[in-house]
């Protein structure tokens, strides 16, 4: 909304949420997300054109057209859990839409959805004794955590579905596509029909998932093999049928997408009875969970299979560089299997906030029952301090700052061995080898002492 406002000045973007604390961090200087370059962005644009505000009902009624961007998690009980969306804030808003609304609008799911939500929804809304006619769009969004601005300013693509067998539904569309037309060319402007557009969301996060699940099966073999992960993945990433992109090893992909929308693609594979396709997409879920147990076992048995009591640094709390979001990071399940052989983890995060790392150790339930957090947990502001006595330092977060670090100091005053577990290979390994420090890199054996076997 905020990229809206900044290249369509004759366009009134009103950002509306039911939690005023929320809000109020919006219109404060300190927005409630780190995001590079969307600070400048709100305020260019912020009490312009651009307003935040929990004033819901007379915004709907001010408003032509409705994005409407509510969380959609997976459901944790009933009918599908653990793998279909909840969709009950997407019908709550479409129900508050329909009783507040003074005509008719266009309703535009943001909102990853399953296909055909958009005529569920669409019976909700003209559920109205007004009877207002809506149209609904869709119109996923295809941002990167980290590269948010640029990718909604310069875009691939811009997708919007909608009735386009009718006349309404057509003009509908035409409308969307005026806004994104400010500043996109109309070549990068893709309309289809509703259910492409609802299904185009789910397979793109579902292919890119499954590259990073594809690469990190290979680093496996590589480790058992002698093979190089990152030559490989130059090698085929040099085919331009593949591409380089999403080739990078790691210790697991995380986010509130990919997961999510996996599961849900499953979910829906397997309600349609195409239980084939559904344990195809399922196998990358599990293959990153294993990825992610497998740099935890590592760490373990390199330490000579036991680290009770053993202080081990984590650098790296969100789930990718360049942002504070840590919805399913690798880390938090790196931290379970660490904290279940009762190590002392120490985490350092230069903008995870450590409020929001206490609230992940409890929605996620990292500690057993019997554990307190301050007792086996510590965050620190510095990242010399987070390491000063450790056992060991794994890096769970590709940030930039890491590879800079001054190792020899750290190194000087770390218990010996030390042990380094680069699990996004940003390090130079050979160079802390030199230092003195045992290594542990994905999908590379070669040229570390650590027993790989």
């Amino acid at each position: 909304m905020s990229i809206i406002a900044y290249n369509c000045p004759n366009i009134k973007v009103l950002v509306v949420d039911i939690n005023a604390q929320q809000i109020a961090k919006w219109n404060s200087d300190k927005l409630p997300i780190f995001e590079p370059g969307l600070d400048d962005v709100v305020k260019k644009v912020r009490n312009k054109n651009l307003f935040f505000t929990t004033d819901l009902d007379s915004s709907i009624q001010e408003a032509s057209m409705i994005f409407v961007s509510v969380n959609t998690p997976t459901k944790t009980f009933g009918v599908g859990a653990g793998r279909a969306a909840n969709l009950k804030n997407w019908e709550l808003a479409a129900r508050h839409i329909s009783k507040v609304a003074n005509g008719p609008k266009i309703v535009i799911e943001k909102s990853t959805l399953p296909v055909r939500t958009a005529h569920s929804m669409k019976i909700v809304l003209e559920a109205n004794e007004k009877g207002y006619k809506f149209q609904i769009l869709s119109n996923p969004e295809f941002l990167a955590e980290g590269t948010a601005i640029s990718d909604l300013q310069m875009p691939d693509r811009v997708l919007i579905g909608g009735a386009n067998e009718e006349e309404a539904g057509r003009d509908a569309i035409k409308k969307l596509v005026w806004v994104y037309s400010h500043w996109i060319p109309t070549e990068r402007i893709l309309t289809t029909n509703l259910w492409s557009s609802e299904l185009s969301k789910l397979t793109a996060n579902a292919f890119l998932a499954q590259r990073i699940s594809s690469i990190n099966s290979i680093s496996a073999l590589c480790e058992t093999t002698g093979a190089d992960v990152t030559e490989v993945a130059k090698a085929i990433g040099m085919d331009k049928r593949i591409g380089d992109s999403f080739l990078n090893a790691s210790v697991g992909f995380g986010g509130s997408c990919f997961q999510k929308d996996i599961l849900n693609l499953v979910y829906l594979c397997e309600s349609f009875g195409l239980q084939e396709v559904a344990d195809y997409w399922n196998q990358v879920v599990i293959l990153n969970d294993y990825q992610k147990k497998r740099f935890a076992t590592k760490m373990i048995s390199s330490m000579f299979n036991t680290i009770s009591g053993k202080k081990i640094t984590m650098f790296g709390f969100a789930f990718k560089k360049n942002t504070g979001d840590t919805r399913e990071s690798p880390a938090i399940d790196v931290c379970r299997y660490l904290l279940s052989e009762r190590a002392m983890v120490s985490i350092y995060d230069p903008k995870v906030e450590h409020e929001q790392i206490r609230h992940d150790f409890d929605e996620y339930k990292v500690l057993d029952q019997d554990m307190k957090f301050g007792d086996y947990v510590k965050l620190e502001a510095d990242p010399y301090m987070a390491s000063h006595g450790a056992h060991a330092i794994c890096v769970m977060t590709e940030w930039n700052e890491f590879a800079s670090y001054d190792y020899k100091k750290m190194y000087d005053n770390m218990m010996k061995p030390a042990f380094i577990f680069d699990g996004r290979n940003i390090l130079n390994h050979a160079e802390l080898q030199s230092i003195g420090f045992e290594v542990y890199s994905i999908g590379k054996p070669y040229g570390s002492t650590i027993n790989m076997e």
